[in-house]
């Protein structure tokens, strides 16, 4: 793709964004990052083409870039140019979606491998977490997600019989936990706790990863009405996904 095609590209995806113009040229260059429009390692722009095609200031302009390379987006080499960076897989941190649909949103392949599935009796702590007697019967998968063949999840699952009697019954190479849940019993309010761990031996060989690359958390836990439906904990390899969240102003 040529430069003048880029640019007009760009100059059409900020032209109606609701926002300062140093974050419509952000938002612009990101949705065609996320589209596909503008690829990985592709050249982008200049400063100097970016302020005349955009008609906005240096300023803006070198702002929106620094901030684009900060978050992961470009990758600047100098005296060489800015170009596009190789993306991680990404999810909303404060959606619960579902990951089969993130990834196949990207153009890749989608696939899952179900490492358990089976009943088991609530400890403790499980007991606090769904409101119930310790002893008591919950419903446990445990899967690990991949993209394009990496392994970018691995979810571990508990969930309440009494509102998906039937989870144990599923094929879930064929459809998420995610997927069903939200039919059998959808969420009405859940929380979430991120926090940065190191995966143990289990966890390092079901996601291919070594003893000390990091990795991110998600515990979260959901309701339907009054009941919670499930307590998960969402592990991700930190050198292959990121946490994404927006936010406006008041």
């Amino acid at each position: 793709m040529s430069d003048s095609e880029t640019l007009e590209q760009l100059r059409s995806a900020i032209s109606d964004l609701p926002a300062p113009i140093y974050l419509r040229v952000k938002q612009g260059i990101i949705s065609q990052i996320r589209s596909g429009s503008w690829l990985a390692h592709q050249r982008v722009p200049s400063e100097t083409e970016l302020v005349n095609a955009l008609n906005v200031s240096r300023m803006t302009i070198n702002r929106a870039l620094r901030e684009l390379t900060g978050e992961g987006w470009l990758v600047r080499m100098q005296g060489v140019g800015t170009f596009v960076a190789e993306q991680k897989g990404h999810t909303a941190m404060l959606e619960v979606g579902s990951i089969a649909e993130e990834i196949t949103a990207r153009g890749h392949h989608y696939r899952n491998q179900v490492v358990a599935l089976e009943q088991v009796k609530a400890d403790e702590k499980l007991a606090h977490a769904f409101s119930i007697n310790v002893g008591e019967p919950l419903f446990y998968s445990q899967l690990v997600h991949y993209d394009n063949d990496m392994a970018v999840q691995l979810e571990t699952r508990y969930v309440n019989p009494a509102l998906a009697a039937d989870y144990l019954q599923q094929d879930f190479r064929l459809e998420t936990p995610h997927h069903y849940l939200s039919k059998v019993a959808p969420l009405t309010s859940g929380e979430h706790i991120v926090e940065a761990v190191l995966a143990d031996e289990s966890q390092q060989g079901l996601l291919e990863v070594t003893t000390n690359q990091p990795c991110l958390l998600i515990q979260r836990r959901t309701w339907h009405h009054s009941q919670v439906v499930t307590v998960a904990r969402l592990l991700y390899p930190g050198s292959r996904y990121q946490l994404v969240g927006s936010f406006t102003g008041q």
